[in-house]
């Protein structure tokens, strides 16, 4: 029976059985039951667990030590489940303090399973929007990493900064507007799209493309722009015309 498959109270019950048994586990410097929760087939748990791991080190200063040394042995664990739970975990803290994680983070970078690269692109999502510049920073060193899969998760991650302050990342796709690569040529498109369409975005995103040079990748922008004002109307700041007219 999966988490969702619960009652509502059913699910807190357990949700609070995860929290005890992982502040329980640290306090007697050990893992297991983290492990545990981390491994399970059940998206919810592995979520329930890494969200606890960031909510005790944001409240419990004396427990930190005992977190990072866990997430530092489980991020060397066989299962991928575990890989994956740890670099959501590193997101988590992440938000609040950022450059403590980050060589356990570029570490889940080179990880050879997608499922824990994708965690990664997740978790410097959340952090760039909380904790915008150690992100950041961070992300400028894996720019021009000369592998493309590095190079896309990194343009991923940044996205949700952008959504709210394009002006922050603008800089780091200009830089990539003629990556040989095509797929990153691509996402750079996608995330001009992404954060284009809230309050006051589409005019800062249109002002900076007229300064780059790939005309034929800013086209493309173009039309995705007006792509995501249309499918995201309902959301969106402007309406697909005005966009358009824009």
């Amino acid at each position: 029976m999966g988490f969702y498959d619960l009652t509502k109270k059913e699910r807190e019950k357990l949700a609070r059985e995860v929290s005890d048994a992982i502040r329980l586990d640290l306090i007697e410097n050990k893992s297991d039951k983290l492990r545990a929760f981390a491994s399970d087939t059940d998206t919810y748990i592995r979520k329930n667990a890494y969200l606890t791991v960031g909510r005790i080190y944001r409240d419990s200063q004396d427990q930190r030590e005992a977190i990072l040394e866990a997430l530092d042995k489980l991020s060397k664990d066989n299962d991928e489940k575990v890989r994956q739970t740890v670099a959501y975990a590193l997101g988590e803290i992440g938000k609040v303090d950022a450059e403590i994680i980050t060589s356990m983070l570029e570490q889940a970078l080179y990880d050879d399973h997608y499922s824990v690269r994708n965690a990664v692109i997740g978790s410097l999502k959340q952090m760039s929007e909380k904790n915008p510049k150690p992100t950041l920073e961070f992300a400028k060193r894996f720019l021009h990493h000369p592998d493309p899969k590095i190079r896309r998760e990194i343009i991923h991650g940044v996205e949700l900064r952008g959504r709210t302050h394009p002006e922050d990342i603008l800089p780091l796709l200009a830089e990539l507007q003629n990556d040989p690569d095509r797929m990153i040529r691509e996402t750079i498109i996608h995330v001009l799209g992404q954060i284009s369409y809230k309050k006051g975005c589409l005019e800062k995103v249109i002002d900076d493309l007229s300064n780059w040079n790939n005309k034929e990748l800013v086209e493309k922008a173009l039309n995705e722009i007006i792509d995501v004002h249309k499918r995201y109307e309902r959301f969106s700041d402007k309406s697909t015309e005005e966009a358009k007219v824009y």
